[in-house]
């Protein structure tokens, strides 16, 4: 029975922190292909001489991202959320439903400058 309370305990502790540590981990990945987004429409941008305010569709970037990726692959991000839309000369920004989801492990400070 001792052992069997300890095992338990042991599992209360750590499960709350492993979930935790998976959502740092999406908020991580999520922000990286924000960057990866900002890289693309700017390259785009160099390349097609555009100004700024132009519209530009996720149709455009797919060009500059690997294709092997889920945000190739979808246009979503992790969370299943679509992106966009986007705009010459201003940053990507994190959609607010995935801000929400991740909002307890990932404050506004740490998408800056991909938040609203």
């Amino acid at each position: 029975m001792i052992v069997i309370a300890i095992v338990a305990l042991l599992a209360a502790i750590a499960v709350p922190n492993f979930l935790r540590a998976r959502k740092r981990a999406q908020a991580t990945r999520m922000l990286n292909d924000l960057r990866i987004i900002d890289y693309a429409l700017d390259r785009w941008t160099i390349e097609n001489n555009k100004v700024a305010g132009d519209p530009v569709l996720f149709a455009d970037l797919k060009p500059y991202l690997k294709d092997a990726t889920q945000l190739y692959q979808s246009g979503k991000d992790l969370l299943g959320y679509p992106l966009g839309p986007y705009q010459v000369d201003q940053q990507p920004r994190i959609t607010p439903a995935a801000f929400d989801a991740l909002s307890d492990v990932a404050p506004p400070e740490f998408w800056s400058p991909y938040y609203y």
